[in-house]
């Protein structure tokens, strides 16, 4: 099953940065509750939610990388900080821009029995706005 830092940075490596989405019917249980802001829901709802974002951020940035700098684990609770690092390839509130992205997350999530069962998540949207060239074109 492994630890609730394992089964973390399973879907951030396995998931998110592969783009399949099918890790989420393996990590997240079937009434996950989701309070990541874009994300927001509970059981199939929230799944599908987070099936969606790691198709899109995988559109977005094919060959991101992350790394969990530093993490918390208290029981079922896990804490984590880290970067995702890549090249947005793919188009983001308009073209692609090749840019060279570099942000910072946080991450929260309980496990129980090797499955997310709730998930807080805060990655740096407005550097990667700006990273893109998005909040240029907004100006």
């Amino acid at each position: 099953m492994g630890t609730p830092l394992d089964v973390l940075e399973r879907i951030l490596h396995e998931g998110f940065a592969t783009g399949n989405d099918g890790i989420v019917d393996e990590l997240c249980a079937p009434d996950l509750i989701e309070h990541q802001f874009g994300l927001v829901g509970r059981g199939e709802e929230a799944r599908a939610q987070v099936k969606a974002a790691i198709r899109q951020v995988h559109e977005l940035v094919p060959d991101i990388v992350y790394t969990l700098e530093d993490s918390v684990v208290v029981g079922d609770l896990v804490w984590a900080r880290g970067r995702a690092r890549g090249t947005a390839t793919g188009s983001f509130f308009g073209p692609p821009s090749n840019a060279p992205i570099d942000i910072v997350l946080f991450e929260q999530a309980r496990v129980v029995d090797g499955r997310i069962v709730e998930h807080w998540g805060s990655p740096d949207r407005f550097a990667l706005l700006a990273q893109t060239g998005a909040l240029a074109r907004l100006a």
